[in-house]
């Protein structure tokens, strides 16, 4: 686990939702020098999909289930995946729709950059609210959720870098993104870490199911299917890889 008690809760936070957020800035920097084929994004957004899914799974709902009962966990949850679906939904316009896919994407509009940085924050704010909340649930925060956050985040920038490259969008554009996503991310996690550190058990668990829900339709709604599009066969078998290291991590800090 961890935990400093020289740092207050809420900076901690702030400071974890930036580091596992820093992976974009590592994912679009692979994804603009390095020119992966898109069967190996493929694989890789699997790999990141089993692995966002094991967390929330044992981590993220496995917490909330220790403190609330299930018409908490399961209206939360799907309050979560609903909310993210319905905004998601609402900013599909085509560039948005596909932010993470490393074939070109459609030609750049004049205000599809912005679209497509208010999507990325989309996706990105279910997981900073839930380690802001692990960390304001007692200062701790255990490191296989960090650890899959973060190596989650790496094929969702690399493989949405990789395609607004090929359509024809320039560096400065991509380090504003990633490193306004970075920023923003931390601010989301100190948010939840303030907001909500001192509500009761049942209230923690109710929002901690409302991000479990938003990342899990996230990941069925951007990452799957990037993942399914280039390699059926193999997709399944990446995903389940990232969900067993998941659990290995957590096994590992045991």
């Amino acid at each position: 686990m961890v935990s400093s008690g020289l740092i207050p809760v809420w900076l901690q936070a702030g400071g974890w939702g930036f580091i596992a957020a820093s992976a974009l800035l590592i994912g679009s920097l692979l994804g603009w020098f390095i020119c992966f084929s898109p069967k190996s994004i493929a694989h890789i957004m699997a790999f990141g999909s089993g692995i966002l899914v094991a967390a929330l799974a044992f981590e993220l709902v496995g917490e909330a289930m220790e403190q609330a009962g299930i018409l908490w966990i399961a209206g939360g949850f799907m309050a979560g995946a609903l909310v993210f679906s319905l905004i998601n939904h609402r900013l599909g316009s085509t560039g948005v729709k596909h932010r993470k896919r490393s074939h070109p994407q459609p030609p750049v509009a004049g205000n599809t950059g912005m679209a497509i940085a208010a999507g990325t924050m989309l996706d990105g704010i279910p997981e900073s609210m839930a380690i802001g909340l692990l960390v304001a649930s007692g200062g701790k925060l255990s490191i296989a959720t960090i650890a899959a956050i973060f190596i989650s985040n790496i094929p969702e920038a690399l493989s949405s870098t990789a395609g607004m490259r090929r359509a024809g969008r320039n560096g400065w554009f991509m380090v504003r993104l990633w490193g306004g996503m970075a920023v923003l991310s931390g601010v989301f996690a100190i948010l939840g870490a303030l907001f909500f550190g001192a509500a009761p058990a049942h209230v923690k668990a109710l929002i901690t199911c409302i991000a479990a829900g938003g990342i899990f339709a996230m990941v069925v709604e951007t990452m799957i299917p990037e993942a399914f599009a280039e390699t059926h066969e193999m997709s399944g078998l990446m995903a389940a890889l990232g969900f067993i290291t998941s659990l290995a991590l957590q096994a590992l800090e045991a």
